[in-house]
Order: structure tokens, then sequence, then C-alpha cells
């Protein structure tokens, strides 16, 4: 059975019964594998540990180790109490391990800011190391992962960076949110604490360390090795202009990204990290929780800016469009230029009325009452003077003579003239151009509907393979494919755009009448 056919299976099996948890699940697991460990940041009650009970089962006679840590928490209760024979017979001062953390695959330790500093060493030692330090003996431990779990963060100024740094994927875990799981969560009576994983499906306890050398030699794309320059760039450059917590991703925390990155793509069949792997750094960039979705959009908008782009260019193509579209114009429409007057508009509100002052005071008229006079009926309108004052309300209308009116006065109308400003106005005239002209316009429309067709084709053969299994990637949500191709879907829409800009010059030019 292939590996990404394997995965998919198993996830699928662990997840089962389960509302809500499948992601912290699965990177749960895409962790084990990486040789790291996990933070659960959330409140008590919300399947924190759960998720260390169930992920066991991923192993062959997984075992799992569970603790509560609180202040008064002693080595003995996580490391295994000291050996009394080897202390009385040899004198030896060892620990039986077995039962305890150190003869676990998987661990989950709640609380775990709540540890005293010996217990913090010995933790620090089996993260970095994988090794436990019993006594005079060090002994490799075969821990999977170490999920650690509170519902703070770790307190600052009180030693715990270095172990807090230990953890590369740090998780925001809630309570069920969505109406119909939760009806499902309480009515259900499936034991999820039941082992459901085939046997046959499960990761031998031997199995990660033969995976070590082939997730070595998984490979970084060109756009991924950019996408993370260009991530950490932008961090550096916003821990440089705000006041906020800053973003402290060094030199480790890197490395072990890419690590992370390639048991992606390794687990989910790849020989190519994708730029659909790269979204799982915001479980790692953040120190937290209020900068969770300001990583999101940081890497987001780095995907779709600087992602998978095609080999070729269409500025030549919009260029010679733009051209032929210039002289098709120039050769069909000719411009005719009219001058006319019309009311001049003062304060861009204002007609003036010539010589209506001698018969009332003010001799302004609003243009939109202007426009509403008929040629047939009087209408009431003001007329205002210099400081744009109502004086006096008249009776008039449109006169048959452009530019004027008719004012109703003592029972006679008297017409009077509006003050005008000349205005040109061009407009065209359409002529068929020469059949020539036509023929050798239609061999160039040929032409770039052949030079179109010829990046279609471009478009399917050269496209980046890793936009093939987008939306199947094991760890990360389908939705996020919609920004791996943007730069490729603004490369089909702009084409199609020039195509249909093309169509158009052919329709123009033939239907001229």
């Amino acid at each position: 059975m292939e590996i990404r056919e394997r995965t998919s299976k198993l996830l699928e099996s662990l997840c089962e019964g389960i509302f809500e948890k499948e992601e912290v699940i699965k990177l749960a697991y895409l962790t084990a594998v990486a040789g790291e460990s996990i933070f659960l940041l959330g409140p008590p009650g919300v399947a924190k540990s759960l998720i260390a009970r169930r992920l066991k089962y991923a192993f062959k006679d997984g075992k799992s180790f569970e603790y509560l840590m609180s202040r008064f928490s002693t080595p003995d209760e996580i490391f295994g109490p000291v050996s009394i024979k080897k202390l009385k017979d040899e004198d030896k001062y060892e620990r039986l391990t077995e039962q305890y953390m150190p003869g676990a695959n998987v661990v989950f330790l709640d609380e775990i800011w709540k540890a005293g500093p010996s217990i913090q060493n010995a933790l620090l030692t089996i993260l970095n190391e994988k090794i436990y330090r019993n006594g005079e003996v060090e002994e490799e431990v075969d821990i999977k992962v170490i999920i650690s779990a509170s519902n703070e963060l770790p307190a600052i100024g009180e030693g715990l960076e270095a172990l807090w740094d230990r953890f590369l994927i740090r998780y925001l875990i809630t309570e069920i949110r969505e109406r119909g799981n939760f009806i499902n969560m309480i009515t259900s009576t499936d034991d999820v604490y039941a082992d459901t994983v085939d046997n046959t499906i499960k990761v031998a306890h031997n199995e990660i360390e033969n995976w070590e050398s082939a997730i070595n030699n998984i490979l970084l794309s060109d756009e991924v090795v950019n996408t993370l320059q260009l991530v950490k760039h932008k961090l550096e450059e916003m821990n440089k202009r705000t006041n906020a917590k800053p973003y402290e991703i060094y030199d480790r925390r890197w490395k072990k990204i890419v690590r992370l990155l390639r048991t992606s793509a390794f687990l989910n069949g790849r020989k190519e990290v994708d730029l659909m792997d790269c979204f799982l750094m915001v479980h790692c960039l953040w120190s937290d929780p209020e900068q969770i979705e300001e990583l999101k959009k940081i890497i987001a908008e780095t995907i779709r800016k600087h992602g998978y782009t095609l080999a070729f260019s269409l500025t030549s193509l919009k260029k010679e469009i733009k051209e032929f579209d210039e002289e098709i114009k120039t050769e069909t429409k000719i411009a005719h230029e009219t001058v006319s007057r019309v009311p001049e508009l003062i304060d861009q509100s204002y007609y003036e009325v010539h010589n209506i002052s001698q018969l009332y005071d003010g001799k302004y008229i609003r243009h939109n009452d202007y426009d509403k006079l008929r040629y047939d009926e009087n209408t009431a309108i003001g007329l205002y003077d210099e400081n744009q004052k109502l004086t006096y309300k008249i009776k008039a209308k449109k006169s048959t003579k452009d530019n004027t009116i008719e004012v109703l006065h003592q029972s006679e109308y008297s017409t009077f003239d509006l003050k005008t400003e000349e205005q040109s106005k061009v407009e065209y005239i359409y002529k068929k151009p020469h059949p020539l002209v036509l023929k050798n316009w239609n061999e160039r429309i040929a032409h770039l509907n052949g030079y179109v067709d010829k990046l279609r084709k471009k478009l399917d053969t050269d496209a980046p393979d890793a936009l093939k299994h987008l939306r199947s990637n094991l760890f990360v949500a389908a939705d996020l494919a919609d920004i791996v191709e943007a730069n490729m879907n603004d490369a089909i829409s702009t084409l199609q755009a020039e195509a249909l800009k093309i169509e158009k010059l052919k329709y123009y030019y033939e239907n001229i009448e």
C-alpha cells in the first residue's frame, strides 16, 4: 500500500467518531512522524487528552502516558520511582521508567507550565535529543510525540522560554461550534477511546526511522523557498514597525518548519514540498493567539502574489491587440467637431438672464429650474441675486429660440436671453474599410486567435504538476487551494478577456453600416 493511501486510511480511522477535532488529530500525527511536539491551548473539557489517547493507536503496541502537572508534581510521578533494589544492591540511582513517560510512545502533559525546574530540564533533554538521563545511564526513548496542553500561555520571566520554543506546532483548540456536530457529539454512544485502527496500517516502531532518509530527500520547489524567505522578511519588517508582541522565530525553528513541510509532502506521497504545505506554517509561527489571523493573511497574500506562474507573458499579446484596435478605429472613424452655444453655468448651479433685472430684482435662475421648464406651460421659478438670495418668483416657460426663456409679466410674455458660452462637440462618422484592408484585418485576427489557442494549450500542458493535487492534501484544508491557484486563474481570466477583445474587434469592423 502506498504511503499516501495508508496515511489517509490511518487518519480517517483516528478521526472516526470525533467532531471538529479532525485537523488537530492530523497535525498531531504529522508532528509525530516529523519527530516534533505539539502544544494545545484551550480550556478544560475540549478533548485535549482524547487526542493523545487516540494518537497512540497509530502505532503498533502503542503506549501512552498522561499526567496533569501541578506545582507539587515530582519527577517520580512522571519519570518513574527510584529503584530501591538498584539503590540497595548496586548503589545506583535509577528510575523504573517502563510504565512512565520514558516508556511511552505518545505523551500527554496537561498544564505543562506548572512543572517544576527539575521536570522541565529533563523534558528539554527528551524533546531535544530523545534521551532520558536515568542516573548514570542515558536511555534512548521511543517517544514519537509529546502533546502538551494548557489554558494559558507560559508566563514571562519564569524561565519557560526554552521549553515553549521546543513545541513546533501550537494549536488553539476550542469547544464544538457547529450545532449539528454538537448534537451528534452529545447523543453519540460510541466509545471514542476504543481502538478502531486496522493493525495492518499502524506504524511499526522502526518505520519512522526508516522514513527518515526519504523525508530528508524531499525537494523544496523554488516557489516554496521563495515563500519561506518572503514570509520571514515580512515578519521581520512587522517587528520593526509595530509595538505588538514580536514574532520570535529563529534559525532552529525555521529548520524544523522545513522538516515539517517535507514530512507533509512525504505522507502525501509526493517527492516535493508544494505551496499547500506552506499553510502549515501558521501553526508554527505564532506565540500569541492574536497573531494567528495576521499570520494567515501574511502567508495567504505571499502565496497569492508569488505562487505558481506560467513561463509566458501576455504583455506582447495585449500590446498587439491595443495597437490593432487603434488602427481599426483610425481607419473607420472620422471625427467631426461642431461648435454651439449653451447656457454658461455659474457657480455650478445658476444661469444668468440678460436684462431681466430691468423688471425684477435679481438676474439668476437655477439650472435645475430651467431644465424643468416646458414650451407650452408656465412654471413658477425663483429669481436670485449675486448673493444667491431668492428675490422674486416668476412665471416662465421655454422659448422656441435656443438659450432663451419667456417670462409672463403683466399678462404679456417677454423674451430674455441667457448668458451663453461656446461648447465644442465631437461627432463620429463611420465608414466601411476597403476590401484589401478588410482582408488584411481578417488575416491578423486569424493570427491573434492562433496565438491565443497556442497559449491555451500551454496552460494545459505547462501548468505545474503541483496544481493537480492541491485539494488532496491530507493536512491542509482544500479550500485554501483557491489561493494557490490564483496566479494561474488570473492568467486564464486575462487570456479569456483578450480573446473576447479580438472577437469584438472582428464584430465591430464587419458590422459597420
